[in-house]
């Protein structure tokens, strides 16, 4: 009953739009006061929240993503892979995929992705007369790959909030990432060439193939690097973040597309997406500390195992629960707010900790593109000039397609762990 009552007076405050952290910090300070708690626990989980070497992972790959969006690497990307498939059936879509995949093993940031990739995909395809609300959902759901494709910033925190390795989260986010990727751009050929309604673009030759992709080359050579470092030990994410970083400087700079008007730009984006992520941290800390103090997660792990022994029903429960939320609290509210309730309950259930990541991430992916509060939705809808509603009808075939891979990675768990167990 207690769990009940804290539960849904966060869900008020919430729906009153209460920003995320002060209504996670102030529940948090509220619940400490009512039993007579100590309130020195506070300052304390405050500076724990802000005391992670992985941590600076975050603020470095924003960084990095914002520098990477002002020098216009996203229409190199797009145009060395339309170089290649554009004029395949529903060549420009495939192209749209392929870059936001590329861009996201870059940037670790879903809005990063879809702003980037989506400022130069929606005027060319419908330049070429694709159906305008296919192509803004298409750009939405894309964008997405930004946080299940390594680099992931919600991985990063999820790795510390569970203490799980983010090296190995990172790989297990591969086989998913990519399968996702290949089933959107299946729906976009079969889309496009069922539908019809585009332009076909001429082949491109051998010469602007070269150009285009020598062109794009120093970006894919960032990712590699950034990637590789990690997993060959060389780095660890925060140190591979920050290499990224000086990198992404120095490639834009020489290109000459980046100047310090622009990169003190980035670095006030990047600082403001900073001190949001950080602040609702904080804020997920004293909450997690206080109903932590009330047993509320050691009860529901309880009532869970007592009443559900089952881990299909148990799963089956999350992605429930996980919809429901995802229509009113964005991607890491609900990593923040959910994952210190559920995860006692994992070692019970005999569920992989580093599986229900991924599969938590491939679920909160779909937050991202579901009204009335999916991010990505209003973020292409500002670079597409559209209305919401055009954008949220092309988004859900795709909202779809990842909640059946979800389902998929439940009764195909390798999909998630085969990479981590062969390295």
């Amino acid at each position: 009953m207690e769990a009940a009552i804290i539960l849904s007076t966060l869900v008020i405050l919430l729906l009153l739009r209460v920003p995320v952290a002060f209504a996670l910090g102030s529940l948090g300070i509220v619940l400490l006061l009512w039993k007579g708690f100590p309130l020195i626990g506070v300052p304390q989980r405050l500076y724990g929240a802000m005391d992670s070497f992985e941590l600076l992972a975050v603020p470095m790959f924003l960084l990095m993503s914002n520098i990477l969006l002002r020098g216009g690497v996203g229409k190199d990307l797009f145009a060395a892979v339309q170089s290649w498939v554009g004029h395949w059936p529903g060549g420009l879509g495939v192209a749209t995929i392929v870059s936001c995949t590329l861009f996201a093993a870059i940037s670790g940031s879903s809005v990063a992705t879809a702003a980037t990739i989506g400022t130069v995909a929606i005027p060319e395809m419908a330049q070429r007369g694709y159906n305008r609300s296919f192509t803004l959902g298409m750009l939405a759901a894309g964008g997405t790959l930004g946080i299940l494709i390594p680099p992931s910033i919600p991985l990063i925190i999820y790795g510390v909030v569970t203490e799980q390795s983010i090296p190995t989260l990172f790989l297990a986010g591969i086989g998913p990432g990519l399968f996702l990727a290949g089933v959107f751009i299946v729906y976009g050929v079969l889309y496009s060439t069922v539908g019809g309604g585009y332009t076909p673009i001429p082949r491109a030759s051998w010469q602007e193939r070269k150009r285009a992709t020598l062109r794009a080359l120093p970006t894919v050579l960032l990712a590699v690097a950034i990637i590789g470092s990690i997993y060959t030990g060389i780095a660890t994410p925060s140190e591979s973040a920050g290499v990224g970083f000086v990198l992404s400087l120095a490639i834009t700079f020489a290109m000459g597309r980046m100047n310090w008007e622009k990169v003190k730009d980035a670095t006030f984006k990047a600082m403001v997406t900073t001190v949001m992520i950080f602040l609702i941290i904080v804020g997920a800390k004293v909450f997690s500390y206080a109903i932590t103090l009330y047993l509320i997660p050691q009860n529901i792990s309880q009532l869970i195992t007592a009443n559900v022994s089952d881990a299909n029903w148990f799963m089956l429960a999350v992605g429930a629960v996980l919809l429901v939320i995802g229509f009113f609290l964005e991607a890491l509210s609900m990593l923040l707010i959910m994952v210190p309730v559920l995860f006692p309950s994992l070692a019970a259930m005999g569920i992989d900790p580093i599986w229900f990541g991924i599969f938590f991430v491939v679920l909160i992916e779909t937050a991202l593109i579901t009204p009335p509060v999916g991010l990505n939705l209003f973020v292409i809808q500002a670079v597409g000039k559209a209305r919401l509603q055009e954008v949220i009808k092309g988004a859900w075939p795709f909202a779809a397609i990842m909640l059946a891979t979800a389902v998929i990675l439940w009764f195909w768990q390798d999909l998630a762990l085969g990479i981590p167990r062969l390295l």
